[in-house]
């Protein structure tokens, strides 16, 4: 396997030493160069060529955000934001960042060691991405008035580079429809602020799930990040159930873990959504929820930053129609217009 090179920047001359040196204890991982601030990491971009880059948000001259603006369209390199826990992350996300972690406390040696293993995982997965700069024109008010969403459910399940695909879904569409819920996953704290976002910007009532949160028509539940969601039917109504627990697939929330319980509770009344991410987390519910009757859709090749778990859902024979991110929520009104 070849090395993958990564450009560090960060204006903290100790936090870009301790950043450099811990990603370079991998050894499919070389740190050709840091930078200092936006215009050092262009001069660096040039010279040695990276196929990564971590890059703060605070930073002198020019913020991470307005970099990553103006990088991107002619230097399409995959960037992983390293920042303080603050809703920016978002909007970095949305400038076409891939991923994000939360920097640590230098002063703790285990936040440190846990800080640097996920990052080393999340470069290793921005290495393969694909980035691109989606069409955000908005196709809000898609369903007709009077359209039947009765007895529906939809469950999204996403990861890297879900954030942005599960904003561009929700912001097409009205605040008619059934109860969504999602598992992204997400670390704690940030699934709170990734509820507000979308809440403050879409036309669905949206908020981070706690148990007894019901999934009603117009309201969309996030899973607490490092918490598992399920859901349970309680008359004609889906009620949330969010618990600790095991990582399941790598990862809490799990995306199959929602998944499996919408199948059982749920069944043929459901629909089910596989967006961007790495791995295999969701193909396995996906394709139990298929088998009970939901309808199921899978992100694209083409659209998504990372074509792994909806590839494999699509592999094996869990998703029924592959469609772009830019048309799942006209895939979805479609559906729920046309069902019996």
């Amino acid at each position: 396997m070849k090395k993958i090179k990564v450009l560090v920047v960060d204006d903290s001359l100790v936090f870009r030493e301790v950043l450099a040196r811990g990603i370079s204890t991998d050894p499919y991982i070389e740190v050709v160069a840091k930078a200092v601030d936006p215009f050092d990491a262009r001069d660096k971009i040039l010279e040695y060529s990276p196929d990564v880059m971590t890059c703060d948000i605070e930073m002198p001259k020019m913020n991470g955000i307005e970099f990553i603006k103006r990088l991107l369209p002619q230097y399409p390199l995959p960037v992983v934001v390293v920042s303080s826990v603050s809703m920016a992350v978002f909007e970095a996300m949305k400038a076409g960042a891939v991923d994000f972690v939360t920097k640590p406390n230098v002063q703790s040696v285990q936040d440190v060691h846990g800080f640097i293993h996920e990052l080393i995982q999340k470069i290793k997965v921005a290495a393969n991405a694909k980035v691109s700069r989606l069409s955000t024109q908005s196709k809000t008010n898609v369903v007709e008035e009077g359209a039947s969403m009765e007895g529906s459910l939809i469950a999204i399940g996403a990861s890297t580079g879900g954030t942005e695909a599960v904003f561009r879904i929700l912001k097409d569409l009205p605040s008619q429809m059934p109860g969504i819920v999602i598992a992204q996953h997400i670390p704690p704290v940030f699934s709170r602020m990734f509820a507000d976002r979308l809440n403050n910007s879409t036309q669905m009532r949206v908020k981070e799930a706690e148990t007894g949160d019901y999934a009603d028509q117009g309201s969309v539940l996030i899973a607490p990040g490092g918490q598992h969601m399920r859901l349970k039917k309680f008359g004609n109504r889906y009620r949330a159930e969010c618990f600790e627990g095991e990582k399941v697939n790598g990862h809490s929330p799990s995306i199959d873990v929602l998944f499996e319980s919408v199948a059982k509770e749920v069944g043929k009344g459901a629909i089910g959504v596989i967006l961007t991410g790495m791995g295999y987390d969701g193909s396995k519910g996906l394709l139990s929820m298929r088998r009970r009757g939901a309808r199921t859709l899978g992100q694209n090749e083409e659209t998504s930053v990372v074509y792994g778990m909806p590839k494999v859902a699509f592999e094996i024979g869990a998703v029924e129609k592959q469609v772009s991110l830019e048309t799942i929520a006209q895939a979805l009104v479609s559906i729920l217009r046309n069902r019996d």
